[in-house]
C-alpha cells in the first residue's frame, strides 16, 4: 500500500461512517412523519429478521401520520408487534390491509433527550473516526519499516489522514447540528 491507498482506503471508510450516521440519524423521531423513522425497524416474519422496508410500502400521507401497506397482508401482526415493541414509542393501529401510526407532537422533555440522542450517536460515529486515523497510522508504519515508505512520505501520509479528520469530523458536526435543531424546533 502506498501513501495514496492509504489515504484513499480511509476516505472510503470515514464516508461510509457518515452515511451510517445519516441512517441512524434518521430514525430518531423529531415530531414530523418520515418514512425514515421506521424503515430500519427489524420485523421478524418467515423465520428471519427483515427491515420493514423490504417487506412494506412505507408513506406519510400527512406531517402527523405514517401508512404502511405490507406486500404480504399475513404479517400485519408481525409488523405491528415490531413497531410497538421499538424505542420510539409509537402505537400503530391496523386498518384493513395497512397499518397507520400517528405521530404526536414531542414534548420538551422527550426532545431534550432526542437531541442528547443524537449527540452521543454523534459522538460514536467521532470514535470510529478515530478509530480509522489509527488503522491508518499504523499502516503508514509499518510501510515506513518494511521501507515502501520515505520518512517523509509517512509523515505526509500521517498529515493528509489528519486533514481527513478534520474534514470529516465537520461533516460529522453538522449532520448532528442539522438534526439537534430539527428535533428542538417546535
Amino acid at each position: 500500500m502506498a501513501k495514496e491507498s492509504i489515504c484513499k482506503d480511509a476516505r472510503a471508510r470515514m464516508e461510509k461512517v457518515v452515511m451510517h450516521l445519516q441512517d441512524e440519524l434518521r430514525g430518531l423521531r423529531t415530531g414530523r412523519a418520515s418514512p425514515g423513522l421506521v424503515e430500519n425497524i427489524k420485523v421478524e416474519c418467515y423465520g428471519d429478521l427483515s427491515p420493514l422496508k423490504q417487506l412494506a410500502v412505507i408513506s406519510t400521507p400527512d406531517a402527523q401520520s405514517i401508512t404502511i401497506k405490507p406486500y404480504d397482508t399475513t404479517i400485519i401482526s408481525s409488523i405491528e408487534k415490531a413497531i410497538s415493541q421499538s424505542d420510539l414509542g409509537l402505537t400503530p393501529s391496523v386498518e384493513g390491509k395497512a397499518l397507520r401510526i400517528v405521530i404526536p407532537p414531542l414534548n420538551e422533555e422527550r426532545r431534550k433527550k432526542l437531541s442528547l440522542q443524537a449527540k452521543d450517536q454523534g459522538e460514536a460515529a467521532k470514535v470510529s473516526l478515530r478509530n480509522i486515523r489509527h488503522d491508518a497510522n499504523k499502516q503508514t508504519d509499518k510501510e515506513e519499516k518494511e521501507g515502501i515508505l520515505t520518512e517523509d512520505d509517512a509523515k505526509r501520509t500521517k498529515d493528509d489522514v489528519q486533514k481527513l479528520i478534520y474534514e470529516y469530523e465537520g461533516k460529522l458536526n453538522d449532520l448532528i447540528k442539522k438534526k439537534t435543531e430539527e428535533i428542538l424546533k417546535v
